[in-house]
């Protein structure tokens, strides 16, 4: 069974830092894609960084910011955040493409974590 659970999330002011896990199971890393999303209260999920054998990619609004990395022998994906902003705070999920390239659309994933919120305080 493909689980993904998501931790990490919290309360930091503009300008700090918090680094996202999200630990895998069910399923390896080789040739899958692994996201992470967020969605701020009244907004759409928007892919924000995705890691994938073809590499890393990342939404404009946190690059240079952002960094995702993975470490296999913990089946785990992290997201560091660093020069938090206010517009960063929401809830924050990650999702595997079993088999799939990497893509920061939301519709291309199968399956999904829970959410952790971050929340960033001006």
């Amino acid at each position: 069974e493909v689980q993904l659970q998501a931790s990490g999330g919290g309360l930091v002011q503009a300008g700090g830092s918090l680094r996202l896990s999200c630990a895998a199971s069910g399923f390896t890393f080789d040739n899958n894609a692994i996201g992470w999303f967020r969605q701020a209260p009244g907004k759409e999920r928007e892919g924000v960084s995705v890691i994938s054998g073809s590499g890393t990619f990342y939404a404009d609004s946190v690059k240079g910011r952002f960094t995702i990395s993975s470490d296999h022998a913990k089946n785990t994906v992290y997201l560091q955040m660093n020069s938090l902003k206010p517009e960063d705070t929401a809830d924050y999920y990650c999702a595997a493409g079993l088999g799939k390239l990497a893509s920061l659309r939301a519709t291309w994933y199968e399956y999904w974590g829970q959410g952790t919120l971050v929340t960033v305080s001006s």
